[in-house]
């Protein structure tokens, strides 16, 4: 689960340090013990637990390095998108459907969804898709009430769905086009 929050940069860093780590490892459990029986010896344990130490900074230092690069082409990528007013969709939720309109939209950028609860019990609205983190989600909204829930959206589909336990099997899930 860790290794997929990481950036690409980031995964080939751990990687490629990961590669000379292990090869460090074989190469000190299997071919240095046949040159010298008694390795590392007395002096050489110190040896061994520096060169160990060094691969653990190298691999901390591999993350920061390699990851800086894919840091640096997201936040140029973000500064290419419009930063306009947000584009509005109402929602409209009830037992067990969820209505949004427009049901596509013209152009990527912020999406502001007034998400309104007209049904009898409580729901919330969640979006999936290119670009959208996990977390991408309205509290949940008693009967009655509405919630608002601002994402940039990239050209894509999404899937709008209620995370209420069964809700989503029941029906609530609908789709967003954005061009």
């Amino acid at each position: 689960m860790l290794l997929a929050g990481l950036t690409t940069g980031h995964k080939i860093g751990l990687a490629v340090v990961g590669a000379c780590f292990i090869s460090f490892a074989l190469a000190s459990s299997f071919l240095a013990p046949r040159r010298r029986p008694d390795f590392p010896g007395k002096n050489g344990i110190g040896v061994f637990a520096i060169a160990c130490f060094a691969f653990f900074i190298a691999m901390l230092a591999a993350v920061e390095i390699f990851g800086v690069d894919s840091v640096a082409k997201g936040a140029g990528n973000a500064a290419a998108q419009p930063s306009g007013p947000a584009a509005t969709v109402q929602v409209r939720e009830s037992e067990f459907k969820i209505v949004p309109a427009p049901a596509a939209l013209p152009a990527a950028g912020k999406v502001t969804f007034v998400v309104r609860n007209a049904g009898k019990i409580a729901h919330d609205l969640a979006l999936q898709g290119p670009g959208v983190s996990a977390s991408s989600k309205t509290p949940l909204i008693n009967a009655g009430g509405s919630a608002t829930l601002t994402v940039s959206l990239k050209a894509g589909t999404y899937t709008l769905y209620c995370t209420v336990p069964g809700h989503r099997a029941a029906g609530m899930v609908a789709k967003l086009l954005v061009k």
